[in-house]
């Protein structure tokens, strides 16, 4: 969740740092800190609890830390309540070591305990110092190198880390390591970068090196070393980031959530075109011979948040084309089952970052049982794209805004693709109909477009909700998918409480929530399903619902039950997601612009979540 920054050139140091940190605001925050050395004077630490403007507005952007060599730190409060003592780069007793964290020491009051024994104190209540003076007493009790004081602590702690560590008799290096959080090292002309995320530092160099799973890397403005967990010097590739620095900017819009919705019709064609080739799909870069799609007999998704929702929409459209079952399972719950999977079984894990610590964690299960496995996600050389058996990219390009809405609009997209695909090859669906399939999904973005056009009529209505304390969506079928999507996007930016239901569930209970003037929202965008969720809303409706119904053009019949509605074009049903979500994805944000709320960065919440 927290962000991460380092470098080490011939510029000052500061200005950078918190132009990467503020490229990785999207990422949640509640405080953020610097740490300079400026030679071989003393490290200068300066933290700010809030947000980054006050760290800018302390050090007058920059400039007034003098210094060529520093790390920088948005921190998500894990351990110990946000404030300034808390806040990263920690440092030892004597400054000596000076560092910054993302992740969670499992084991960290252990440390601790034996650390204070040895004559340490402490002066936050973060697992994160404990890393740093662990680190410290290692570094002098065998007098060694960086390397082998962090390879010592390294095998004693428990847990998930990204750690960039300076150290005092080492002022023109940053020391790295990483265990399940993200990390990158770029590469300029006599200069250095390291960063969480890729946008930090995409002003600056696109040259990286993936620093992989407990590995270890000395930054110096010449070279950058990389080393395994036994201090022994490893070699690695360089990579070149495809994205463009434009690309992770607003380029004229109020949010970045308005600029990637915008997007998402270019994104989606760009995801499709990728396996399209000739009329016809070609898997052969991600890896899906036919004899691999033959052979599965079942399908096991895997996913957190949004991306499960793709995995829901995918369930119902890949048991229908392919005919053979499909489980969708949360991430966060996958592991401690104990799942029982199908040795012929393909597990999909969905994940725009790559590096959603539940979803990767289920990836490491699925293999140690020795499963096949599939990545579907959206960041090149991420974790599960590394350790996936096969990957399928989403070219969604950058995205920046917590609330996600193009990344999820081409993971549906090459859901769509895999499961027409595995059709043709399992002989479950014609010829004709493989390509009358392949010429819809052509036609989204065009269509999305086409929505995205209308939205003023959706802002209108949505101001009108800006006082809403409840809103329910109901569907069923892959409407009921829409739902839970359209759901967290109300409830994720705009703070109404939401929730999602199986229209044909309602009278189970849930019904009795319904008053004067509740919100409810009913997706019909499946023939077979229409009459009856109808009938769901005229239910609500009697019991003093308001409605919104969101359905296909040629449905005129809702406007004699619904107070409001929104048509969508039609597509084939088994796609009719990928138009239903925009008009939700619009309702969201204008009811949280409404309010006067902060879009992109909404409380309590992170773009991607790197610890369980």
């Amino acid at each position: 969740m927290c962000g991460i920054v380092g470098y080490v050139g011939s510029q000052q140091a500061a200005p950078i740092l918190l132009d990467g940190l503020s490229k990785l605001e999207y990422r949640g925050y509640d405080s953020a800190g610097l740490a300079v050395r400026n030679g071989t004077e003393e490290t200068e630490v300066i933290k700010a609890k809030g947000r980054l403007k006050v760290l800018f507005e302390k050090t007058n952007g920059g400039a007034a830390v003098p210094g060529t060599c520093g790390i920088g730190h948005t921190r998500w409060a894990t351990h110990g309540e946000p404030s300034e003592n808390n806040a990263h780069p920690h440092m030892s007793d004597d400054g000596n070591v000076v560092a910054v964290h993302n992740g969670i020491i499992e084991n960290y009051q252990e440390l601790k305990n034996k650390l204070l024994r040895k004559g340490y104190t402490f002066y936050s209540e973060t697992d994160t110092e404990v890393a740093v003076k662990l680190i410290d007493y290692y570094y002098k009790k065998y007098e060694g190198t960086p390397v082998d004081a962090i390879n010592h602590s390294l095998v004693r702690i428990r847990g998930s880390y990204a750690l960039a560590v300076m150290f005092k008799d080492y002022p023109e290096e940053i020391y790295v390591a990483r265990k399940d959080s993200p990390m990158i090292l770029g590469v300029g002309d006599g200069e250095s970068f390291i960063a969480s995320d890729v946008p930090a530092i995409l002003k600056y160099t696109r040259n990286v090196y993936y620093i992989g799973n407990l590995e270890m890397a000395k930054v110096s403005k010449e070279e950058i070393t990389f080393y395994n967990l036994d201090g022994e010097e490893i070699q690695k590739e360089m990579k070149t980031i495809e994205w463009d620095a434009e690309a992770a900017e607003k380029a004229g819009y109020e949010h970045f959530m308005m600029k990637e919705i915008h997007e998402q019709p270019r994104a989606v064609k760009d995801t499709l075109n990728s396996v399209l080739k000739d009329g016809k799909f070609d898997l052969t870069d991600i890896g899906l011979a036919e004899e691999d799609i033959r052979r599965t007999s079942q399908i096991y998704i895997v996913a957190c948040g949004s991306a499960y929702h793709v995995g829901v929409v995918a369930q119902y459209v890949i048991e229908d084309l392919v005919k053979i079952p499909v489980r969708v399972e949360l991430a966060s719950e996958f592991r401690y089952r104990k799942p029982i999977l199908d040795p012929n079984g393909l597990v999909i894990i969905i994940s725009q970052s790559g590096e959603t610590a539940d979803s990767l964690a289920a990836l490491r299960e699925t293999k140690a049982q020795g499963i096949r496995t599939l990545g579907i996600v959206n960041v090149v050389g991420s974790s599960i794209a590394r350790e996936a058996d096969k990957v399928f990219y989403t070219l969604a390009g950058p995205e920046i805004s917590v609330a996600t809405t193009k990344a999820y609009s081409t993971q549906l997209m090459a859901s769509y693709i895999l499961a027409i695909e595995f059709a043709k090859v399992k002989n479950t669906i014609t010829e004709e109909q493989y390509e009358n399939y392949i010429a819809e999904l052509q036609a989204i973005p065009e269509k999305i477009e086409k929505i995205i056009e209308d939205k003023e009529r959706i802002q209108w209505f949505a101001a009108k909700q800006a006082n809403a304390k409840d809103a329910f969506f109901v569907g069923r079928g892959i409407d009921y998918a829409i739902c839970m999507e359209g759901s967290l996007k109300m409830k994720e930016i705009s703070y109404v409480h939401s929730e999602a239901y199986a229209a044909g569930e309602l009278k189970h209970g849930t019904i009795s929530l319904i008053e004067d003037g509740t919100l409810v929202i009913g997706v019909l965008t499946q023939p077979e399903l229409y009459e009856k969720t109808i009938s769901n809303m005229v239910e609500c409706k009697s019991r003093g619902a308001y409605l919104m119904g969101l359905t296909t053009y040629g449905n005129y019949s809702i406007e004699d039950t619904a107070d409001f509605v929104v048509y969508i074009p039609k597509t084939d049903e088994h796609f009719e997601a990928s138009l239903a979500v925009i008009p939700l994805q619009l309702m969201g944000y204008y009811v949280s612009v409404a309010k006067g709320l902060d879009v992109d960065k909404p409380r309590n919440l992170a773009k991607s979540v790197t610890v369980e």
